[in-house]
């Protein structure tokens, strides 16, 4: 039940690819805070285990966040029990992962595409 920090992989002018590495099940990931950018995508990959999943939440409380689980636009909940990429819905203040699914051998690496038109 770690908070695991992210790491900034790329950026550009109008851009920011953003990792967590090696999240377990019950990690959740640091928040990343990103209002200005408002487009964004997430990629989960890594082992995923027996019922692995990795939840998308989402605040928009900078003092005492709470956390919603964010969708796609289709509407479908971003709660991802397969490798894939999936766009966000929703511009929020801050976003993080949470490993809400799996077992000693899941170990999953989730990497957000910020980015903006300016």
């Amino acid at each position: 039940m770690a908070v695991v920090g992210y790491t900034i992989v790329a950026e550009g002018k109008n851009y920011q690819v953003v990792q967590w590495a090696n999240l377990d099940y019950q990690d959740t990931g640091a928040p990343f805070i990103a209002p200005n950018y408002s487009e964004k995508s997430v990629q989960v990959k890594g082992t995923f285990s027996t019922g692995g999943e990795c939840t998308i939440q989402g605040s928009n409380d900078p003092s005492t966040p709470t956390y919603a689980t964010l969708a796609d636009p289709q509407g479908n909940a971003l709660t991802i029990s397969a490798a894939g990429i999936e766009t966000i819905l929703e511009n929020v203040y801050q976003i993080r992962p949470n490993i809400t699914g799996g077992d000693g051998s899941t170990d999953l690496t989730v990497v957000m595409l910020v980015s903006t038109v300016r």
